[in-house]
């Protein structure tokens, strides 16, 4: 998997959003036989309400539960789908995320709503960078990249404020995370930081009351 893409799929993973990766659109040719017109870098979904509540033991109170990054804005009330696209230069979509037939791919593939209703959502999708189905599914268009231009209707969120998303929460949840085995490959490579980052603090601090290694090489 791309490196921009696991990244992403870390953050919305820890946002609640189940997710699949570099899902392949594949159409038919004009003869016969298919080829993949491109693939979608990231399919995630979101439950309402999803969260986190760590499990006390008996006569504690839970853990704060995990709150939604607010630069999401996902939707609180209604199932959220979003089509996303990582770039590792600008945040821009691609010409696949912007073709209408490869759109209404996906979301035939998902049932998202009725056959009937599709073209419309699709247009309106493409429009405005969000559409809500009758199902009550809001699916949103979200670009992440290394340089956010805010130009355009879609969502648009930075690699930077990604890394750094997940960087605090590792920090402001460690009691928690140093407890976790995680198998994320981005997620656990920044909790091993943070581990690796407070096991040398205390020597540090050691050092700077001048109790550091004899800079002579003797044994003390």
């Amino acid at each position: 998997m791309d490196h921009a893409v696991a990244l992403v799929q870390s953050y919305l993973f820890v946002n609640g959003y189940f997710t699949v990766a570099e899902y392949p659109v594949v159409k038919a040719l004009p003869r016969s036989g298919y080829e993949t017109a491109t693939d979608i870098d990231l399919l995630a979904l979101r439950l309402p309400q999803a969260g986190g509540i760590v499990p006390a033991q008996k006569r504690l109170r839970h853990a704060e539960g995990f709150r939604t990054d607010p630069v999401l804005a996902a939707d609180q009330e209604n199932l959220g789908m979003l089509l996303a696209e990582v770039k590792e230069g600008k945040a821009v979509l691609n010409r696949g995320a912007t073709d209408p037939a490869i759109v209404r791919a996906v979301l035939s593939r998902f049932g998202c709503c009725p056959e009937g209703d599709l073209q419309v959502h699709v247009q309106e999708l493409l429009r405005k960078g969000e559409t809500q189905m009758p199902s009550g599914l809001h699916v949103r268009q979200a670009v992440f990249g290394s340089v956010v231009q805010n130009r355009g209707h879609y969502l648009q969120i930075s690699l930077g404020h990604v890394l750094e998303f997940l960087r605090k929460h590792v920090r402001e949840n460690w009691n928690i995370l140093r407890h976790v085995q995680v198998k994320d490959p981005v997620f656990g490579l920044l909790v091993l930081a943070e581990k690796a980052r407070r096991a040398e603090a205390p020597s540090q601090h050691h050092e700077r009351r001048g109790h550091g290694p004899n800079k002579s090489g003797d044994t003390p």
